[in-house]
């Protein structure tokens, strides 16, 4: 009978992968080899494997792991994905797992990569032939840019289980609530000219400063009308993060485009703050005699609250002696809860970490993260 490789030993071999996703082409990487060596470990424990293709070009997949039969069951989810990284920012190297300090440091170590040995060790243990539901390990691709992973599974159906636990790094919290997330580009398209007679043109660069009164206005009053006390930042948030416009000093700027994000409180919906927005720009159109476009820079991500009777958030402040908490992030959680599945995210590391030069899993949270794991497979699967 094969033995899986222990926890150090199969962290070092998924940092050893990378699977960087980006926006910039010449940093993204395909995820298929961390996929492929999930697939043969879970494999080793009985699990019937299912890779899915997210996108054949960019070499992009999905792990759907299934141990045994019948209804319900619990889900145990994690991205496959890491962000690029500034290697000469290190310590050490970011592919390589470096232990020191009580510390796991690699790219990917808390933020997630280390959730999946965590999930294995915990199954392990598990008698199989005792299984009442099943077990489902997910890994998905790209989340940290499109969340096309989660996309697809729940296009191609999730599991029907009763419960999922999303595990992203929260310090061994359980979090029933985070903020949603949209980014859009707004587009205006004037008409360059002489900058010594303004009536040779229509100024871009102009009509994007009334844009932009015009996002504050539409800010201010969602943070009048929404607010969650559960949150830190409890209203939503709009964020100008970018801008990009004309060519030279003497000419009339005939195009200017933004970038911003929005981060919205549950209760909000994103085809509803995109009308909003919408309205407001065309608007400007219409007084500056533009044309303006409105580009959604990915799909957004809904805004995610369990249920306030949610078995499993009770089952994990009772096993973590934390209460529930909201963060400002986004996971794939809302996915999960879409398909009517009790969702929670609880995961070892923090998040403080994540995304950062000398990226760690501290040690003394991988054995209680385990423990939870096996009571709550223990709760659900057997």
């Amino acid at each position: 009978m094969a033995i899986l490789p222990n926890t150090k030993q199969q962290l070092t071999t998924l940092i050893g992968l990378p699977s960087i996703s980006s926006t910039l082409e010449e940093y993204d990487l395909s995820n298929q080899k961390v996929i492929e060596q999930l697939a043969s470990w879970c494999e080793t424990l009985g699990f019937k494997i299912d890779i899915q293709c997210v996108d054949e070009k960019r070499k992009k997949y999905n792990l759907m792991a299934t141990l045994g039969r019948g209804p319900g069951g619990l889900i145990l989810s994690g991205h496959t994905d890491t962000v690029p990284c500034n290697e000469n920012r290190w310590n050490s190297d970011p592919f390589t797992l470096t232990e020191k300090n009580d510390r796991f440091y690699g790219l990917g170590s808390c933020d997630m990569k280390g959730f999946f040995p965590l999930v294995l060790a915990a199954v392990a243990s598990v008698d199989k032939n005792k299984l009442k539901a099943p077990i489902f390990i997910l890994a998905t691709s790209d989340e940290e840019t499109s969340m096309e992973g989660a996309r697809t599974l729940a296009t191609l159906g999730l599991p029907k289980a009763r419960a999922a636990i999303i595990g992203e790094p929260t310090g061994l919290r359980p979090i029933n609530m985070h903020k949603g997330i949209m980014m859009e580009s707004v587009r205006i398209t004037g008409q360059a000219g002489h900058s010594s007679n303004p009536d040779l043109g229509n100024n871009a660069m102009e009509a994007m400063h009334t844009v932009i009164g015009e996002l504050m206005d539409y800010r201010g009053e969602l943070q009048k009308q929404y607010s969650h006390s559960g949150f830190s930042v409890p209203t939503p948030t709009l964020n100008l993060g970018c801008i990009h416009g004309g060519d030279n000093p003497n000419r009339i700027c005939g195009q200017c485009e933004l970038h911003f994000d929005l981060r919205f409180i549950p209760g909000m919906n994103m085809n509803q703050l995109r009308t909003g927005i919408e309205k407001r720009l065309q608007k400007v159109a219409k007084q500056s005699q533009t044309q303006i476009e409105r580009v959604s820079l990915f799909d957004g991500v809904e805004a995610f609250a369990s249920e306030e009777s949610s078995e499993l958030v009770k089952l994990a402040e009772k096993l973590s002696g934390h209460g529930a908490e909201a963060v400002a992030f986004a996971t794939e959680a809302p996915f999960f809860a879409a398909a009517n599945i009790d969702t929670v995210v609880m995961g070892a590391g923090s998040i403080d970490q994540a995304h950062q030069p000398d990226e760690f899993l501290a040690l003394d949270q991988i054995d209680p993260m385990i423990g939870y794991l096996k009571k709550m497979i223990q709760h659900y699967c057997l």
